[in-house]
């Protein structure tokens, strides 16, 4: 039986993915670098401090890379707290407060940064939902690798045959698979051409799940 759900947060309890994408092409411009669609695709599930080590390699950057990543916060920290129509995802507060009522364990495990999780958390009231959130600025390793997956079933105490990860991405889904553990895809309008296919269930409304239905699966 699951015991934990293991939340990705942007783009799966919030879209705040168009305010990330707004926030590194700015800066990229202001770097002068090259960085294409394509390319950018690749970032997603990434930490920003990666990403920026990934360039300062790539295209021999001067820049400092904290320096890089305290820009692209500045960035996005000014778009979150203009932009007014932020708001979770749909149907997603739904299944958080069906989950907690089941009294299943969640937690958060995202590639964002601390500042940017507590900004979400404390703009739409989540912390009486999750016991443990997770920053990906925590790890040396962005996923794919598995290691903030398996920290996530470590600190909340549950076996990750117990556990289940809901994820968008393709990094994520990835890194979730590869700490044995189940992973639901959310499909969003805003993961195209991500590839899901590793996940062991996809879905493209929130209302597709619901707490029986996770505590019923059998994962293996």
């Amino acid at each position: 039986m699951i015991r934990t759900v293991i939340f990705d947060m942007d783009g799966v309890i919030i879209d705040t993915e168009p305010l990330h994408h707004q926030a590194f092409i700015a800066e990229f411009a202001e770097l002068g670098i090259p960085v294409s669609a394509a390319e950018y695709a690749t970032f997603l599930g990434k930490s920003t401090r990666n990403v920026f080590q990934l360039l300062k390699q790539k295209y021999h950057l001067p820049q400092d890379v904290e320096a890089m990543v305290m820009r692209k916060r500045e960035l996005f920290n000014q778009a979150f707290d203009e932009d007014t129509t932020l708001d979770l995802l749909p149907g997603v507060r739904a299944l958080i407060e069906d989950l907690r009522r089941h009294n299943l364990q969640l937690v958060v495990a995202s590639s964002a940064s601390k500042a940017t999780i507590s900004r979400v958390f404390d703009r739409f009231e989540l912390d009486a939902y999750f016991t443990h959130r997770l920053s990906g600025e925590d790890f040396a390793e962005s996923k794919p690798h598995p290691a903030i997956f398996l920290r996530a079933a470590e600190l909340a105490e549950t076996p990750v045959a117990e556990c289940i990860v809901i994820e968008d991405a393709a990094n994520g889904v990835t890194a979730a698979k590869a700490a044995g553990i189940y992973c639901i895809a959310y499909a969003s309008p805003h993961s195209v051409g991500q590839d899901l296919h590793q996940a062991d269930r996809i879905i493209r409304q929130f209302d597709e799940l619901s707490a029986a239905d996770i505590e019923a699966i059998e994962p293996g």
